[in-house]
């Protein structure tokens, strides 16, 4: 179970640099008189190497005064989606990579 929520913040790190977010939407989950409340986030990201497929992001982000100034630590709880939003293209890269489940 921990494998897991570490897998998934790996993955979600290593996401960040290499792809564009687009906050789709958040909700208020409790109400912070001070600073911002805290709230359930969805993202969307593109796929760089397979066109017209997007992967959803819902993670909680942490309010109040820390939130504000970025000290608090948000939780690991998050869910993804990856939809087909179109005809699927891959990239050359993935083309003429390695077969057979090896890394391309």
């Amino acid at each position: 179970m921990k494998y897991k929520h570490l897998i998934l913040s790996l993955s979600l790190i290593m996401l960040g640099p290499l792809a564009h977010a687009e906050e789709i939407g958040s909700v208020d989950t409790v109400f912070k008189m001070i600073g911002p409340d805290h709230k359930i986030v969805v993202e969307a990201f593109d796929d760089p190497d397979v066109k017209n497929v997007t992967c959803y992001v819902s993670r909680a982000k942490t309010g109040g005064i820390k939130g504000g100034l970025g000290l608090a630590e948000d939780t690991s709880d998050a869910a993804i989606s990856c939809q087909q939003v179109g005809p699927i293209e891959l990239s050359d890269r993935i083309k003429n990579g390695k077969a057979q489940g090896e890394v391309v």
